[in-house]
């Protein structure tokens, strides 16, 4: 099994594509294959979402296929299996994207070794307030697991305490709402990253609503990444278990768009 390189590695040439993809849709199979579709096609970490019956802060894109996955049998302990055999493949940086009921059930203690054990570098809850964090935060580090904080645009007086405690990398929401294709972007993130740089030295990336390579050019020039889901999880609704090539046209296409970013 290969050791997985770091979060710190994905961002060591500069500006970093961060996709996004659904574990199990339309199964596990098929998306193991779409990672390292992704990786080829210029990713360079991957976030892999755990589905749920309640993902609260996803559109409805993300919550079909979250449907998807749990539809074809897909389950935490056949999660860890896939990225198992992905470890035989690759080494690129991996990160956990889900909700604390089901990491909460299965237990932290055995969610985290496993995740030192397949070579998870972090974990994204996205229902776990920064002031709870500690509830699993400690045992995460204590098997190399960095819990990532977000931060929103709601997030103004907290941004620096957030992001003087942050592991890993700091996700920033764009906008308010849930996960999904937006037109246009409109929050003062220019704002949220200077408060941010002024807290800490981590990379940050950009998420929630990005989907076009105008819009990822754009946020690469303030942040340090760009976080793409839905628009992804999209194609996978329309073409399925051979996505990969769709798949694979479009990260390049959003990696491309980045590149002249790039530091």
């Amino acid at each position: 099994m290969k050791k997985a390189k770091t979060i710190k590695d994905a961002f060591a040439d500069g500006k970093a594509f961060i996709p996004f993809i659904t574990a199990g849709d339309p199964d596990l199979a098929s998306t193991k294959r779409f990672i390292l579709a992704m990786e080829k096609a210029g990713a360079d970490l991957i976030e892999i979402g755990i589905p749920f019956s309640d993902p609260i802060a996803e559109g409805v894109v993300i919550q079909e296929a979250d449907i998807r996955a749990l539809a074809s049998g897909t389950t935490t302990d056949r999660i860890f299996d896939m990225v198992r055999e992905l470890r035989e493949e690759t080494d690129m940086p991996l990160v956990f994207m889900g909700y604390l009921n089901p990491v909460f059930y299965y237990g932290y203690e055995r969610f985290f070794t496993k995740c030192e054990e397949v070579g998870i570098s972090g974990v994204i809850i996205p229902d776990l307030p920064f002031e709870e964090k500690d509830e699993c935060a400690d045992i995460a580090a204590a098997h190399g697991v960095d819990v990532i904080s977000m931060i929103a645009p709601t997030s103004e007086s907290r941004i620096g305490a957030i992001a003087s405690q942050a592991k890993g990398f700091l996700y920033v929401v764009s906008s308010m709402g849930v996960t999904g294709v937006r037109s246009e972007i409109k929050t003062d993130l220019a704002s949220i990253l200077a408060a941010i740089r002024r807290a800490a030295d981590l990379p940050v990336g950009i998420g929630f609503g990005i989907n076009t390579p105008e819009q990822a050019a754009g946020m690469a020039e303030l942040a340090d990444a760009v976080i793409v889901g839905s628009a992804i999880v999209r194609l996978i609704a329309e073409h399925g278990t051979e996505s990969a090539p769709y798949i694979s046209k479009y990260v390049r296409t959003m990696k491309d768009a980045i590149s002249s970013n790039r530091v």
